[in-house]
């Protein structure tokens, strides 16, 4: 792994899971770690119960938006987290890939959103310490 490992979170609209995913590693990796997040049919914007549930713990998504996914993200990733991308997410020999299995927050309340978020940032954190870097938070 390099020094600065590269991490690509994918979901399908890119609009609750892989942007949660995405913050929690930007926020507890600052620039130890490059992060990208996209998905395989990009929704228009962030789910707000998503936005509301990342507030609550300080990390601030209103002005992120879903974006597309790219061959070209994906080759300059070194590791992939895919969250229900399904068969969308295009697979290229030595990336390291993880499927994150996690319900889906799209059109669900902030009520439910709160174990989800929670889950990935314990499986967030988890990876900092797998790629050996040390949470900023």
């Amino acid at each position: 792994m390099p020094s600065r490992p590269s991490v690509l979170f994918v979901c399908v609209h890119n609009a609750g899971r892989s942007q949660m995913g995405a913050a929690f590693l930007a926020y507890l990796g600052g620039d130890r770690v490059e992060v990208r997040s996209a998905g395989s049919a990009p929704a228009g914007t962030v789910n707000p119960a998503v936005v509301l549930a990342m507030g609550e713990v300080g990390i601030d998504l209103a002005a992120e938006t879903p974006k597309v996914l790219t061959a070209e993200a994906v080759r300059a990733s070194d590791v992939v987290i895919t969250m229900g991308c399904g068969d969308a997410c295009p697979y290229f020999p030595g990336k390291r890939y993880l499927d994150w299995q996690l319900t889906d927050p799209a059109g669900q309340g902030v009520e439910a959103v709160r174990p989800i978020r929670d889950e990935i940032e314990r499986r967030v954190r988890g990876l900092l310490a797998e790629l050996g870097v040390t949470p900023a938070a």
